[in-house]
């Protein structure tokens, strides 16, 4: 074997040690993520989820806004990333505990009593003005001595939280989209597809509850959103019996 014959049989042999060592290294990476998304979610290999489904507050009992459907479609692709299954059940059929499965609830306690009694037991810092009748606190949250008034198309917010029951490592996640609009549940599935990954390294698999706000949605739709605060502490804390009005509303300016 020549010199020159040598090096090149050299040079393929060290070629292909550097490549199987790169596509070690990215496998092990992309492994490692994976693993950790799915930690984040609650979605191992194979595993089965819930996403509940509310209604059109005014419309037929099965009727899905079109912003709740693409909402669904956000989660359901987060699902499969993750290797898991999603079985879709609407809001009065989940007749169920939770901690078992992870799951994924879309609307406001107006259209999904499966979120209303979520936001009774998990979340009793929190009011939602459900009354059907016009005015300017319609579809308000009050957090605590805050109050977060809707403008539709200006202002719109939604909370975000990560709960699970109780300190078992076993327990699944429920993961809330409460909206005061359907284009807010899109909204903040579409800011959790994004920012899971952070989410994951401020709060590892721990409980949380994100105010979040979407901006001008008229323009822009779901695309744009803040990060108002994190309320978790307020969230979890249950208000008076008979709270007194809050301090603060906030409106765009």
């Amino acid at each position: 074997m020549t010199e020159d014959v040598r090096n090149i049989v050299l040079g393929l042999i060290a070629a292909g040690i550097s490549a199987a060592l790169g596509w070690l290294a990215r496998t092990y990476l992309w492994k490692r993520r994976l693993r950790r998304k799915q930690a984040f979610f609650g979605l191992p290999d194979n595993s089965e989820s819930l996403l509940v489904v509310n209604r059109d507050a005014g419309g037929a009992e099965l009727t899905v806004k079109r912003h709740d459907v693409f909402a669904l479609l956000e989660l359901s692709a987060l699902i499969k990333d993750c290797g898991a299954h999603a079985q879709v059940v609407a809001h009065d059929t989940a007749q169920q505990g939770f901690g078992e499965r992870t799951e994924f609830c879309v609307g406001g306690p107006a259209s999904n009593r499966r979120m209303a009694a979520h936001m009774v037991s998990l979340l009793p810092g929190i009011r939602v003005n459900t009354d059907p009748e016009p005015g300017p606190d319609r579809g308000a949250f009050q957090i605590g001595s805050e109050r977060y008034r809707l403008e539709p198309g200006r202002t719109e917010y939604v909370i975000l939280a990560r709960l699970t029951a109780g300190e078992s490592k076993e327990a699944r996640p429920v993961f809330l989209f409460c909206g005061q609009l359907p284009i807010t549940n899109q909204a903040a599935t579409r800011y959790l597809a994004r920012h899971h990954e952070r989410l994951a390294r401020k709060h590892g698999n721990s409980s949380f509850v994100l105010l979040l706000k979407v901006v001008n949605s008229g323009a822009y739709g779901p695309d744009v959103v803040e990060l108002v605060a994190d309320v978790t502490k307020s969230a979890q804390t249950p208000l008076p019996a008979a709270a007194t009005a809050p301090r603060n509303s906030h409106r765009a300016k």
